[in-house]
């Protein structure tokens, strides 16, 4: 989800082509073309411009509805509602699906990175130069994940009962903070320095830090074919280092 706006001018975007399997957009106010996975203007006058990327998670509707139930929701179309339970099953089931799926990267994909199956999901995170990719193999196992991007300690938050992942700057108060699961779907950790108790979303429920909030990093759901080709560089929670 990003911010389309650019030096201060709101934008209006419309499909333009696709390169290397991932869509480009043209903006209807200055004909520039925009890469979609980097949010980032490749020709035209804003060449250059990165668009602001919002700060989103993917999750079911359940835990969505849990944390937030005051939500004001879209309305669908007329006609779409009738679609929507049966779309969710197919949706439900290509995720759930995705770890095994071993199906190549889509023709006119230019990546070839085989690290991982071109289409396992990963969450990438991009800090300052830094780049790393999560796939969700490792995170359905690990489920919260200390570790470092480009010098900065970050914890990654995977709960397995509805596939959301969180992440957060697990810096507080000048202070490195490291986590373990409090329980077995991870909605709770405890930090190790203070054995404070922390829910998923960054938020000290109980403890020494009650009310202090981590600061949330944004992650980006990708087949690992579509961030390895934009992410040449990007490292993997795993692999060996090279």
């Amino acid at each position: 989800m990003i911010r389309a706006e650019a030096n201060g001018k709101a934008l209006h975007f419309d499909y333009d082509s696709m390169v290397g399997s991932n869509e480009v957009f043209k903006d209807r106010e200055t004909g520039s073309l925009w890469q979609q996975t980097m949010s980032l203007a490749t020709s035209g006058p804003l060449k250059g411009t990165h668009l602001e990327v919002y700060p989103f998670l993917l999750t079911e509707w359940t835990e969505w509805n849990k944390q937030h139930p005051n939500t004001v929701v879209l309305k669908p179309m007329p006609g779409y509602a009738d679609h929507m339970v049966e779309m969710n099953k197919i949706i439900t089931a290509r995720w759930s699906a995705a770890v095994t799926d071993t199906r190549p990267a889509p023709k006119g994909a230019f990546g070839n990175d085989d690290r991982l199956k071109p289409r396992e999901i990963v969450l990438g995170l991009e800090l300052n130069s830094g780049e790393k990719a999560y796939s969700l193999t490792a995170l359905r196992k690990e489920r919260v994940i200390n570790d470092t991007i480009a010098g900065m300690p970050v914890v990654v938050v995977h709960q397995p009962t509805s596939d959301t992942t969180t992440a957060f700057d697990a810096r507080f108060q000048g202070k490195t903070l490291k986590f373990h699961a409090a329980d077995v779907d991870a909605d709770q950790l405890v930090d190790m320095s203070t054995h404070s108790l922390w829910n998923a979303y960054g938020l000290c429920v109980s403890g020494k830090l009650r009310g202090s909030q981590l600061k949330s990093l944004v992650l980006e759901p990708e087949f690992w074919f579509a961030w390895s080709e934009f992410h040449p560089k990007t490292e993997v929670f795993g692999a060996p280092k090279t």
